[in-house]
């Protein structure tokens, strides 16, 4: 009788709901976020401004003409944009060096595999390779030119020979690389040759040959534009030098900033690939 008593009068339980801390940790987050987005961006947009306010207030009057504030440029650039040639260029551009890089990732990597992995091989082409990879893809324009026409074929083909290179080379870094304790104890384990590749050598090697993919994605963009400079009708390259030789000096910046962020585009692009696929890198550094 007492028990029942002393349940009936039992005060009920009090549930704390922890609604301030949570609420101070998200805004502590969200103030993180923007401070770290003001860090980023601070030096851009002072570069802006000075390209606004400093091409019209500190150079001469006789050099505007060759470097025109930032409006007019974003207003060439809008023109370019609404008459559709912005777009058809752009285009023309991605589709070049989407299927040349493309190309070269696979090839690269592929051989790069190979290479790395059988020494006789390795030691049979590397004063090949080395001899193609110190010499310029720009220099070896012509020789496309001539041989491929001044078509599709010859800008793939040499935006493929610019990429191609660093990832062959970064793919054999990392392969060679990779730790041979985990070598030995996957074999100890009774890994064969194909599930060592697939589950030690290639997620060791990853972060270096995605360096390499990188640096391809970089020079891709780089060499297509010289090359759309030489005997193409269509392209970003092709828009700025079309646009110097018309003295149209708006539209010609108005390339070199679209350049700019289309390469910046593809650079996000593939740091967040290499970071999808490289993970389990980063949970294991944080055991």
């Amino acid at each position: 009788m007492s028990t029942a008593i002393l349940e009936a009068e039992a005060p009920p339980a009090v549930t704390v709901t922890p609604t301030a801390p949570a609420r101070h940790t998200r805004g502590h987050g969200l103030t993180r976020s923007v401070g770290r987005l003001v860090r980023r961006s601070a030096a851009v947009v002072l570069f802006l401004l000075l390209w606004e306010y400093g091409t019209q207030y500190l150079l001469d009057p006789a050099r505007k003409v060759f470097l025109p504030p930032l409006h007019e440029v974003l207003r060439a650039w809008w023109g370019l944009a609404e008459s559709g040639q912005l777009q058809q260029h752009v285009a023309a551009s991605l589709t070049r060096s989407a299927v040349g890089f493309s190309l070269a990732v696979v090839a690269g990597i592929a051989l790069g595999l190979v290479v790395a992995w059988y020494d006789g091989l390795r030691e049979f082409l590397t004063p090949l390779l080395e001899a193609f990879r110190n010499t310029a893809a720009l220099a070896l324009l012509p020789v496309f030119v001539l041989l491929l026409g001044i078509g599709e074929t010859s800008k793939i083909s040499i935006v493929a020979y610019a990429s191609f290179f660093p990832v062959l080379l970064n793919t054999i870094a990392g392969v060679r690389t990779v730790d041979p304790l985990l070598v030995r104890a996957a074999r100890s384990l009774g890994l064969g040759s194909l599930a060592l590749f697939q589950k030690v050598v290639l997620p060791s090697a990853v972060p270096t040959i995605f360096t390499g993919v990188r640096m391809a994605g970089t020079s891709s963009i780089l060499v297509l534009i010289a090359a759309e400079m030489v005997g193409a009708k269509a392209g970003l390259g092709y828009l700025i030098v079309n646009a110097q030789s018309s003295f149209q000096i708006p539209d010609m910046y108005a390339g070199i900033l679209t350049v700019s962020v289309f390469g910046l585009l593809v650079n996000t692009v593939l740091v967040r690939l290499e970071r999808h696929f490289s993970r389990w890198r980063v949970a294991a550094a944080a055991r």
